[in-house]
């Protein structure tokens, strides 16, 4: 009995331990992200264009649903995770539209 407990204990340190490099790998990954659309908002802003492009996310929409489905992920989490980034990405982008020499 007391094995098994150790073995449990161990397979749960090292499982948390891959979910804890795996949330650091998101936040990396999402501040990379973040630096881009950044970066796009201000273009958009220079050249006076607007803060959405409705047709690319609806082809985002549509791709990251089908990369989704082959990950083994529910696409309609993807979908509902790429919204709340997107409204995120929009907001910054309305912000950048404000900042002196936007346009």
């Amino acid at each position: 009995m007391m094995d098994d407990q150790h073995g449990f204990a161990g397979d749960l340190a090292k499982l948390r331990q891959s979910i804890d490099n795996l949330d650091a790998a998101m936040v990396h990954l999402l501040a990379e992200r973040f630096r881009c659309t950044h970066a796009i908002g201000e273009l958009k802003a220079r050249h006076g264009l607007a803060s959405r492009d409705p047709k690319r996310e609806v082809a985002q929409v549509r791709r990251l649903r089908s990369l989704a489905s082959l990950s083994g992920l529910d696409p309609d989490f993807a979908q509902k995770l790429h919204a709340l980034v997107v409204r995120e990405v929009v907001v910054n982008h309305e912000a950048a539209k404000l900042e002196p020499g936007a346009g």
